[in-house]
């Protein structure tokens, strides 16, 4: 640690700097888990992105299409846990969703809460692009064995 001061005009104004180095190896960060995950995450979406794009849609956009297609309506809040997505994020895909007319707001007992459920384009839709998302599928769940191997 070095310290040195410089003193102004007449000793009025006094500037004390501090300088520490600490060292830290930072090499081991190469390894990081939590980088790794996220990379091999961008990647696995890419791939479901890359199969679905022929049918307009985007991998987030057709888990929320298979979500109702299962679930039957549900409410957003219950829908976003579901995906593991912000509730905002998701308001902004089902408004996208709706405008394709894919979603719609169903009847709610509880006005503050807003309900979604698939239309009947909405399934066409999702059933249609299933065999593109059944195949990205398909080729993740292989890597996945083949990594668990090595």
């Amino acid at each position: 640690m070095a310290i040195s001061a410089d003193i102004g005009s007449a000793g009025q104004n006094v500037y004390i700097h501090v300088l520490c180095s600490i060292t830290v190896d930072l090499s081991a960060t190469k390894d990081c888990h939590c980088l790794a995950a996220r990379r091999r995450a961008r990647e696995i979406t890419r791939r479901y992105d890359e199969k679905l794009r022929p049918h307009g849609l985007q991998s987030t956009q057709f888990s929320v299409l298979a979500v109702l297609g299962v679930n039957g309506p549900t409410p957003l809040g219950e829908l976003a846990d579901i995906l593991g997505l912000e509730r905002t994020s998701l308001t902004r895909s089902a408004n996208r969703l709706e405008d394709e007319g894919w979603v719609t707001d169903a009847e709610s007992d509880d006005a503050r809460v807003r309900r979604l459920k698939l239309t009947a384009a909405g399934r066409e839709k999702v059933e249609s692009a299933y065999p593109a998302w059944k195949e990205a599928q398909d080729q993740v769940d292989e890597q996945m064995d083949q990594l668990a191997v090595e």
